[in-house]
């Protein structure tokens, strides 16, 4: 199971951390990272992580801004957000998978349950 928190309600050019913390099995071998889905929009890719750590990849309206990370000793994976724009507004979803790139999701995947980010301009 992904345990996702550390939404809220944050001003435009302001910063929030995600944290998404799994349990019941390790995750290892598996890449991690953040999806978002916008009111009346379909989800998005936000950035992923590979499982050794050493490759990322991020959605082209967030690089530069954001920065995904993860920690394997503690099955976690977080997203460092900098100067949030009121576009960033959304559900932000932790997925943990086989692989995680901007147009696919590897299976098994295992998902989060969501939380809200909400930028105010």
């Amino acid at each position: 199971q992904l345990q996702a928190s550390g939404g809220g309600l944050v001003q435009a050019g302001g910063s929030l951390r995600l944290s998404c913390a799994a349990s019941g099995r390790t995750f290892n071998n598996y890449d991690m990272g953040w999806f978002r889905q916008a009111p009346g929009k379909e989800r998005e890719f936000v950035a992923s992580i590979s499982w050794s750590d050493t490759i990322t990849y991020y959605a082209d309206s967030v690089k530069g801004r954001f920065a995904v990370s993860r920690d394997n000793a503690k099955n976690t994976v977080d997203l460092q957000m900098n100067s949030l724009k009121p576009e960033d507004t959304a559900v932000y979803y932790c997925v943990v998978a086989t692989y995680v790139l901007r147009t696919s999701v590897g299976r098994p995947a295992y998902w989060g349950q969501g939380t809200l980010v909400t930028v105010s301009s």
